[in-house]
């Protein structure tokens, strides 16, 4: 028998731009991880409740996501595979503009950059860039998003990302122990983080 320790994590942040929260939670197996939150916001949409999932394979790959709730007077019901080949499906249709991507990025959530920063495990002075899946809100269509990450010290990254239509966009995040962004330049900040780990016994 051996012992394996998944590992259960949350946060809750703070919307700056316009009034709004999060709260995410990260559950790690032996089979991966599961990113689970709700972003309640008002945005130029109006009044809107987005709940989210994201599950990754143990190299912190995106393997699927969905996103469901509501934006004003509209449903929102969203399923998003990513299938072999780095084929990806947005509720059934092809997506061949992110083919290649291995993250999914939700634009309305900071939760998603804990993925490429988990799976890329930067020394500090190392610097990576990688193409996301971006879900574009309130669009909701799937765009391709290269993103620069380089680590300037052990809690900070200096991040750009290059949205459509030729915006960049650029950050200082400041993260936490675990890979949470605490701070996204002046979109989000983190208002409160715990972990627990559990042991379990493996046969």
């Amino acid at each position: 028998m051996q012992l394996f320790h998944p590992i259960s994590s949350s946060i809750l942040w703070r919307r700056l731009d316009v009034p709004g929260h999060d709260a995410a939670r990260l559950r790690q197996t032996e089979g991966g991880a599961e990113l689970q939150g709700m972003a309640v916001f008002h945005d130029e949409v109006g009044p809107t409740a987005l709940q989210y999932m994201v599950r990754c394979d143990p190299t912190w790959q995106t393997t699927e996501a969905t996103v469901e709730g509501w934006s004003n007077d509209r449903s929102v019901e969203l399923r998003i595979l990513r299938l072999s080949g780095g084929r990806w499906r947005l509720n059934g249709a092809p997506a061949p503009q992110v083919t290649g991507c291995v993250d999914v990025d939700l634009s309305f959530t900071p939760a998603t950059n804990l993925l490429p920063l988990r799976r890329l495990n930067l020394a500090v002075g190392e610097s990576a860039e990688v193409r996301s899946a971006w879900l574009e809100w309130p669009a909701a269509v799937l765009a391709p998003l290269p993103q620069r990450y380089a680590r300037r010290s052990v809690a900070e990254y200096d991040y750009e990302a290059d949205l459509p239509g030729n915006t960049k966009f650029v950050a200082v995040l400041r993260v936490g122990p675990g890979g949470w962004v605490l701070e996204y330049g002046e979109l989000w900040q983190a208002e409160a983080v715990s972990q627990r780990n559990k042991s379990r016994v493996r046969t």
